[in-house]
């Protein structure tokens, strides 16, 4: 059994669900600190952070993943336990074998790899890992780079192994990402007998020319690197459950994702004037998940591209499709980020698997991009 799969294994047996870690970062942290990795843990509330770095010169190449996983989902579905990792048919069959312990693996072991024959490497290498990314992310990443900013250490180049692959391993890669932004909208109403409207207010009435609106609304039309801003609504609830009552208030929950045509101040601006238009008393709020990031081509994309060419003999896509990652957080500090890591076809499902083979793949091209960037570049 090769060190990348027996370490996703021992990854995939700790039921590391979000916001738990379950002895995952231990691990890494017990492997990189006999190679010279420095341990900080970083810790807020319910979430485990860990900042491990070997060197202290410039330049800095950080990979950054994620330790906790979301929930399995029924259990009767799985054909072998979740937490169980089993192999069939040469794919390796786990929660989080895909997102993202599969990656996690495949940058450890590369890591180790390279140290061993270039101990005196140029530069820097980092591994960020927290347990909160796959919830609502508020005490993982995010605070970690605040620590990090207000020292002045940053961050060159960020190495996020977050499935990007598509068809094979490699094939694409995320270099940029959509802005996200939540809304929960409250509308106030005058609950009342169905039977007197006229002396009731139904908010699902009043609102429903404004829904109209907003979900018609054109944000933009994209640009080269991002299609265009979509706006989907993700939940509406309102009324008692009986039917023979005007509901008193309804409660809407959407999400824009958008591109860097846009900002977060304009889209709330936008959506203010149309709800304004109309008569309806409601309460506003909104929540920022991320806003949108694009890194443009230099030495991290080069490496990538060079690399997945060294290895698999094809060239690569740059995309920025999909929804977030914790490069997000990185990404304002003038980092250049990208994302590379297992296929993606089957995250956050039932059965999550992540291809054997390709783990070996996906530790190498991660090696000759340390190789690139810290050797011969």
């Amino acid at each position: 059994m090769s060190e990348t799969l027996a370490l996703l294994k021992d990854l995939i047996k700790r039921e590391s669900v979000t916001p738990k870690d379950e002895g995952c970062q231990d691990v890494l942290a017990e492997r990189l600190t006999k190679i010279g990795f420095k341990e900080e843990r970083l810790n807020f509330e319910d979430t485990q952070n860990i900042w491990l770095r070997r060197g202290d010169s410039k330049p800095l190449l950080t990979f950054l993943g994620h330790t906790d996983v979301v929930p399995p989902g029924p259990l009767d579905r799985w054909d072998s336990p979740p937490f169980e990792p089993t192999i069939r048919d040469g794919q390796l069959f786990g929660r989080g074998a895909a997102d993202m312990k599969g990656g996690v693996a495949c940058f450890i072991t590369a890591v180790e790899r390279f140290i061993s024959n270039h101990p005196t490497h140029k530069g820097s290498i980092a591994v960020m890992m927290t347990s909160d990314e796959e919830g609502i992310a508020t005490n993982g990443v995010v605070k970690v780079v605040d620590v990090l900013e207000k020292r002045n250490e940053k961050i060159d180049w960020c190495l996020v192994g977050e499935p990007s692959s598509d068809k094979k391993i490699g094939d694409v890669i995320r270099v940029g990402r959509r802005g996200s932004l939540c809304a929960k909208l409250t509308v106030e109403g005058l609950q009342g007998h169905v039977a007197y409207p006229e002396i009731a207010e139904n908010p699902i009435h009043t609102f429903a020319p404004a829904l109209k609106e907003l979900t018609e609304e054109v944000w933009d039309k994209g640009n080269n690197f991002f299609p265009p801003t979509s706006l989907q609504v993700s939940n509406i609830n309102s009324g008692t459950g009986a039917e023979n009552i005007i509901p008193g208030e309804l409660e809407v929950q959407f999400n824009l994702r958008f591109c860097t045509e846009l900002d977060e101040h304009t889209i709330k601006q936008r959506t203010k004037a149309i709800f304004d238009k109309y008569d309806f008393k409601y309460d506003l709020q909104w929540r920022l998940s991320g806003n949108p990031f694009l890194t443009e081509k230099g030495e991290l994309i080069d490496a990538a591209h060079t690399a997945i060419k060294q290895v698999t003999g094809f060239d690569t896509l740059d995309d920025t499709g999909g929804g977030t990652s914790d490069g997000r957080f990185i990404a304002p500090t003038g980092a250049q980020v990208i994302e590379l890591g297992p296929l993606n076809e089957s995250i956050h499902k039932i059965n999550e698997n992540v291809s054997v083979d390709d783990l070996e793949v996906l530790s190498e091209i991660y090696e000759k991009m340390l190789m690139y960037l810290l050797v011969t570049n």
